[in-house]
């Protein structure tokens, strides 16, 4: 089906490309609308844009007429794309500038956005991009990936925008994915969770909750409806199509997720909950005396466990599993104790996996005992291989 899609396109030599994405999006039955930052008019010529769609460009912010546009264009359009996308504008998208025409509309869109990199390698590889890259996925949009080959600086490597023809096949498999878990109620536990102490102290771990997020954030993108259990963190997590309910400790935790837990399809444990609390919490600060202090602990319950009890048949539990050592056997045993359907392993001895990484290396275990293995990836790419098996699995609980 045709979609409105919003053509964004800034000062990159890479703009002739958007000049053939634009034709081959209407060829492929879109509707094209283009918005131009002023230094892409240095590349190519609003008016070519305006005679491929058939509609006005708009390229200045400050003209009055183009001034409630950039709210009016965010609002039409099923989508935007932003191709090519310099690096320059990729930094003022990450910080929320809003300086010209493409990034005033960009601010205003609530459709899903995607963004198409082009720029030298070594501006590529730099770590202020790529920590960029990972700010505006956090925000929930999509990268096209990059191309490798021939660039304008007569270097070869990756930076170059990605083709046309695999633009627009990416622009209509995005939209095929929106659609795959339609009327899906996913239930995420997230983050860490505190067991105070006392007033001032508490136990915890270094989850930063950003596994977890980014499983929320892919899972919405695919029409599911969404649920997050957080415990503290730091991340921001405002959207407006996901419900996240904050807690604290593990008991508030697993109260709050069985409360949900028999109205959802898919519950996926991803929260680093606390194994035990101090038995007692004091009132007061506890005060230094002495060399040495013993605090008795008791055990939480397990929520994975806790809820693999109630399961309905219809229901499908997804665990994860951090390990430091026999990591297979203990994840196996934690899959079939907990009563989940697959389970997601990620090792500490693996470089790049763990806490407060933008990354992960994981092994998905499936109760029947199929084996994934997966190189290591950011969190948003490992959001969405742990999102594809679920579906895969899904298919298969319905065969």
């Amino acid at each position: 089906m045709g979609k409105k899609v919003l053509l964004g396109v800034t000062g990159s030599i890479a703009a002739y490309k958007s000049v053939l994405l634009c034709r081959e999006l209407i060829k492929s039955g879109h509707e094209v609308k283009v918005i131009m930052t002023p230094a892409s008019r240095e590349f190519v010529s609003p008016l070519t844009f305006s005679t491929l769609s058939g509609h006005p460009v708009h390229d200045d912010i400050s003209d009055g007429k183009s001034w409630n546009n950039h709210v009016e264009l965010a609002l039409w359009a099923d989508v935007m794309v932003v191709a090519p996308c310099t690096a320059t504008t990729l930094a003022k998208m990450a910080i929320g500038l809003a300086d010209n025409m493409v990034l005033a509309t960009y601010l205003s869109a609530k459709c899903p956005v995607l963004i198409a990199p082009a720029m030298d390698l070594d501006m590529w590889a730099h770590p202020a991009t790529q920590k960029n890259i990972v700010t505006v996925k956090s925000f929930g949009h999509s990268i096209i990936p990059v191309g490798h080959g021939f660039l304008a600086s007569g270097l070869e490597g990756e930076g170059r925008m990605a083709e046309p023809a695999d633009i627009v096949s990416f622009i209509e498999h995005f939209f095929h994915r929106s659609h795959s878990l339609d009327s899906k109620k996913i239930l995420i536990t997230a983050g860490p969770t505190y067991e105070h102490l006392d007033p001032v102290r508490f136990m915890g771990n270094h989850s930063s909750g950003k596994m977890g997020w980014a499983l929320a954030l892919e899972a919405e993108k695919r029409g599911a409806d969404v649920t997050v259990i957080l415990g503290p963190t730091t991340l921001s997590t405002s959207h407006n199509r996901i419900k996240v309910i904050k807690v604290v400790s593990a008991e508030d935790m697993l109260q709050n997720t069985h409360d949900l837990f028999t109205e959802c399809d898919v519950a996926i444990f991803s929260a680093a909950v606390s194994d035990y609390r101090p038995e007692k919490m004091y009132a007061q600060k506890i005060k230094k005396s002495g060399d040495t202090i013993q605090i008795s602990l008791v055990k939480n319950k397990d929520i994975a466990s806790e809820m693999g009890q109630i399961k309905k048949k219809h229901q499908i539990t997804v665990g994860f599993a951090l390990e430091t050592d026999n990591e297979i056997s203990h994840a196996q045993e934690k899959l079939h104790k907990k009563k989940l359907d697959f389970i997601v392993l990620n090792s500490l001895n693996d470089a790049g996996a763990g806490f407060r990484s933008d990354t992960n290396k994981i092994k998905i275990i499936e109760k029947e005992g199929q084996m994934f293995d997966y190189d290591l990836k950011s969190k948003n790419d490992v959001a969405n291989d742990i999102l594809d098996r679920l579906e895969n699995y899904l298919i298969q609980k319905d065969a």
